[in-house]
């Protein structure tokens, strides 16, 4: 007891310590993740009703209630899927080129939430019974589109929030993690009181339930978020420079490079296969048994939820431990057995219950993992090309929705074939409901088994990733000192990576001697004095290897950043800035007639070393480059390729615009700006990157000024 006292002492005494600056080297105070957690309980309640709104056989609301047919269902979203597409590319290409006041994502948050619950709330209270089957079907058609505008929105603004709440992959981690146990209370309480006042509207599937009960929740959530989302901010590694508009198409030509987004991306084309054995819990309450138990649906979902709590606990720890991929292949492996298990023990109520919270134990590893991996790939990309993109990785992902267009109709399929149609009182028959489990249970464990594949491919290591992030410091570090604008603080955090490389660049891994530990594990523990030096000695063979182990990955860390510190110094790096000086001296206007020939001849340089695998693939992408520009100029015409006017651009960019056709005529303007715009430039690339690469390469030799700058601050 005393122990748990002083424990209790000791956590309040760090958040009293770090309740308004954040520990040394990390970037969140305790008070952003108290406000953080409570906005993730506003998110939950505010999409409660929204999200309880989807055009699948699945849904209570607009299956059971509504009345509509599973494969009506999925042509309905297979429309809305389509006519989403365009309005997709808008948001990704609206978040890469609009920085609000307040943030790239945050405000978006804030504007979309109200008008959100307004329209679901409509929705709702329709009147369906009035409706023929053909009304209805074309009112809930239009309703969700017009939800899913601000949905989106709000749903995908806080997505991308969260990946940029910190640069620090492993805070990233804890942060979510905490924030996400405070703000699971919000599913436990809905969790378990709606089903429990569900009896009084006639229960989960009547609509006055959706009518009632779920609007009070979500205006509820609406109000807190808005307050708590007001004291949170978002973090990006960037230089201090003005930002300049991407070009949808320019973006989606870097992104398709980015293997780890097509990695991500394999795995959630056969999710959908996975998800199918969503139902059997909730219709195994509702329909099994003739429905007597569906009052209890609130409590086994409470108690399973409490699940989710300790995988929320767990996952920092597992993370550092094991690392985000094994953590998702090994959970997938996991839940194949454990779907596997359910086949078998699936008209058990109380068995049900016990995979399930399994099932959720495994299953929030990911939800956590996800956030993650995304954010990392992300600075991958950014480390890679030297642009910072964040929406416009939607568009490309628009793939998957075309390729949602026929895995949706496979279980939709497999409903109506095993007699569901709109008429779901047809799963209080025991023989209809259990055949059709069965199938969807065997299906989810293909499709777990499946989503595990593609991160056998992942290499994106947590300890790359901080590798990544420190080079984008330091690139940011010379760019800001260039432009005049590099802050002491910066210059003293971008510093001691770099120290710390140098100190360690070349050098071996330590071995990790473990007989230490072993040792002190061994002595006796007889008396309390034993048991205390055997403690302390445990302890200290633990630092000792912690610390081992820390030096280890600082090793592994050290090549990619000295690597990046002197790649002008290089013989790639030599031969880079001699081909920039000797493109850039061409000048702008230069066509590059003998580019294709350049490209055979760089596709034929030696590749046998290290070094000469990075000229040879230096001269293609230049080459690549070159050629791309020939190709323009021939189908455009030189005399047409002309710089576009940077006072045009700017006249649309601060151009005031009080309503959403101002907002859209700007859009259109800009757009065809940037189409020009993005022309010129990749007829002027090779030009271009030769003089930035110039350019970097004398920012680079600063770096001996900065190193008497940041002693001159040590003294």
């Amino acid at each position: 007891m005393a122990a748990l006292i002083e424990k209790a002492k000791s956590t309040i005494g760090l958040a009293k310590k770090y309740w308004h600056e954040p520990p040394k080297g990390n970037y969140i105070s305790y008070k952003e993740i108290a406000s953080l957690s409570g906005a993730g309980f506003g998110v939950y309640w505010a999409t409660l009703l929204p999200m309880a709104i989807a055009l699948n056989a699945s849904n209570f609301l607009v299956g059971a209630c509504i009345g509509l047919k599973p494969m009506d269902l999925q042509i309905m979203l297979n429309i809305a899927n389509i006519i989403g597409i365009p309005l997709g590319i808008f948001r990704s290409w609206y978040y890469d080129n609009h920085k609000l006041k307040g943030g790239k994502f945050l405000p978006f948050i804030q504007m979309s939430v109200v008008p959100m619950v307004l329209v679901s709330t409509i929705f709702v209270w329709l009147p369906y019974e009035s409706f023929s089957y053909i009304l209805k079907a074309i009112v809930v058609e239009i309703m969700y589109l017009l939800l899913n505008v601000f949905l989106c929105f709000y749903n995908e603004s806080y997505t991308y929030f969260q990946q940029i709440i910190t640069p620090d992959a492993q805070e990233r981690t804890t942060v979510m993690s905490i924030s996400q146990v405070i703000y699971s209370l919000a599913p436990t309480i809905t969790n378990l009181f709606i089903p429990l006042l569900a009896v009084l509207t006639g229960g989960l599937n009547n609509i006055w339930t959706y009518r009632i009960i779920y609007p009070i929740f979500t205006v509820i959530g609406m109000f807190i978020s808005l307050i708590f989302f007001s004291k949170v901010k978002e973090r990006l590694v960037l230089p201090k420079k003005k930002l300049e508009p991407v070009r949808m198409f320019d973006a989606i030509r870097e992104v398709a490079k980015n293997k780890y987004y097509w990695i991500i991306q394999s795995a959630n084309w056969v999710v959908f296969l996975e998800s199918g054995y969503g139902v059997v819990l909730g219709w195994s309450f509702v329909y099994a048994f003739g429905g007597k138990y569906q009052a209890s649906l609130g409590i086994a979902n409470t108690v399973i939820g409490n699940a989710a709590l300790w995988s929320m606990l767990l996952a920092p720890i597992v993370i550092k431990k094991i690392g985000k991929r094994n953590l998702l292949i090994t959970a997938n492996a996991i839940n194949v057995f454990v779907l596997l298990a359910l086949y078998f023990v699936y008209e058990n109520l109380l068995l049900i219950c016990v995979i399930w919270y399994i099932n959720t134990f495994i299953n929030t590893f990911w939800n956590i993992v996800q956030h993650n991996i995304n954010a990392d790939m992300r600075d991958y990309h950014q480390w890679k090309t030297g642009v910072r993109v964040d929406g416009l990785f939607g568009p490309l992902g628009m793939i998957g929705t075309v390729i949602g267009f026929f895995t949706g109709m496979v279980y939709p399929a497999v409903y109506e074939k095993m007699g569901l149609l709109e008429d779901y009182n047809v799963l209080y028959d025991d023989n209809i409901r259990n055949n059709l489990f069965e199938v969807l249970i065997l299906l989810s464990a293909l499709g777990a088994f499946l989503n595990l594949i593609p991160f056998c491919f992942y290499d994106l290591t947590e300890n790359k990733h901080k590798a990544y992030v420190g080079v984008l410091k330091i690139r940011a570090m010379f760019e800001n000192y260039s432009l005049g604008v590099l802050e002491d603080d910066e210059l003293k955090d971008v510093m001691a990576i770099i120290l710390q490389a140098k100190e360690l660049f070349g050098k071996e891994k330590l071995p990790l001697d473990k007989s230490e530990l072993k040792s002190a594990r061994k002595m006796s523990k007889k008396t309390q004095e034993e048991k205390e030096l055997r403690k302390e000695a445990i302890k200290s063979a633990k630092k000792k290897l912690a610390e081992i182990k820390e030096t280890n990955l600082a090793i592994e860390r050290a090549s990619i950043i000295i690597e990046d510190l002197e790649k002008f110094t290089t013989e790639a790096g030599i031969r880079r800035v001699l081909n920039a000086k000797e493109d850039f001296a061409k000048g702008e206007g230069f066509v590059f007639d003998d580019a294709k020939n350049q490209l055979r001849i760089a596709k034929k340089l030696s590749r046998k070393t290290k070094e000469e695998k990075e000229i040879r693939a230096n001269e293609i992408k230049r080459a690549k480059a070159k050629k791309e520009a020939l190709a323009l100029v021939k189908k455009y015409g030189k005399e047409n390729i002309k710089e576009p006017n940077t006072f045009e651009k700017e006249e649309i960019l601060n151009r005031e615009t009080k309503n959403f056709k101002e907002s859209m005529k700007q859009r259109k303007d800009l757009r065809a700006y940037l189409k020009k715009e993005s022309i010129y430039l990749r007829v002027t690339k090779p030009y271009r990157e030769a003089e930035n690469l110039i350019e970097q390469s004398r920012n680079y030799t600063h770096y001996e000024e900065l190193v008497e700058k940041y002693e001159a601050l040590a003294i």
